[in-house]
């Protein structure tokens, strides 16, 4: 069984600085998304629970820096990447980004799951997996909560706003994960260490003979919510007391 997980590229959001309203995003470094990761952490329990009989194989799109950024993911248990590399792969429309990540799964050959998180952790648009879908022609299931396979069938659990819902699909089928179903695991330093070793396909955009520069994202503004600060002298305790009172956030 061949798992495929679609992960991006994205600044991480733990290390972004604000001034003057604005994101500061010199020098942060980047890493995979935390919903993809979820997304890898559920593809890897499939290949568990199949009896580690199956291969998992990341497939990305990203500038240069992705093959060193995808080694996350191969050092968290994925078998092999396969990567398209466009230097504004962070700016792609997602109608694009999904045409860029079916060629790449279209170069692997037989895909049996194709997990993807529920959106980016950047533009979290939602729209690349089910795009996805509709390129390779396959079923998709969004809302995953958990999924299970038996045979050539995969039970997929959908988390909706009121309910469960259980959905059995034939493979192969593009699942959409949701955030936080799970604990990405961690990866040893001998993992990490074996992460370089493992394959990468590298594909240049050039190769796919696709025109994808006016097809992309112009950020027009990114600004931060202006804080309204009060600025009311507290110098007791009481007087901490009584200004949280009065804002109704305390009572005695």
């Amino acid at each position: 069984m061949n798992i495929v997980v679609a992960m991006k590229q994205i600044p991480d959001l733990q290390q972004i600085r604000i001034r003057n309203r604005c994101p500061v995003l010199d020098d942060v470094p980047l890493t995979l998304g935390k919903i993809d990761k979820n997304a890898l952490e559920a593809g890897l329990k499939i290949r568990e629970n199949a009896g580690n009989k199956g291969r998992v194989i990341v497939v990305s799109a990203g500038n240069r820096d992705i093959e060193e950024t995808v080694k996350e993911a191969l050092a968290a248990g994925a078998d092999e990447a396969c990567i398209v590399v466009d230097e504004a792969a962070s700016d792609l429309e997602s109608s694009i980004s999904a045409i860029l990540l079916a060629a790449a799964i279209k170069r692997i050959g037989v895909a049996d799951i194709i997990l993807f998180g529920e959106g980016s952790g950047d533009n979290y648009s939602g729209q690349v997996g089910a795009r996805v879908a509709e390129i390779l022609d396959l079923p998709q299931v969004g809302y995953a909560g958990n999924v299970e396979t038996t045979g050539r069938t995969a039970r997929i659990t959908r988390v909706l706003e009121d309910r469960e819902e259980i959905v059995e699909v034939e493979l192969p089928v593009v699942v959409c994960i949701l955030a936080d179903i799970n604990e990405p695991r961690i990866p040893s330093v001998s993992q990490i260490l074996k992460a370089g070793k493992k394959h990468k396909e590298i594909i240049e955009i050039d190769d796919l003979t696709m025109e994808t520069s006016g097809r992309r994202i112009e950020t027009i503004s990114n600004l931060a919510p202006e804080t309204a600060r009060k600025r009311e002298p507290v110098n007791t305790c009481g007087a901490l007391c009584a200004v949280l009172e009065k804002e109704g956030f305390w009572a005695r």
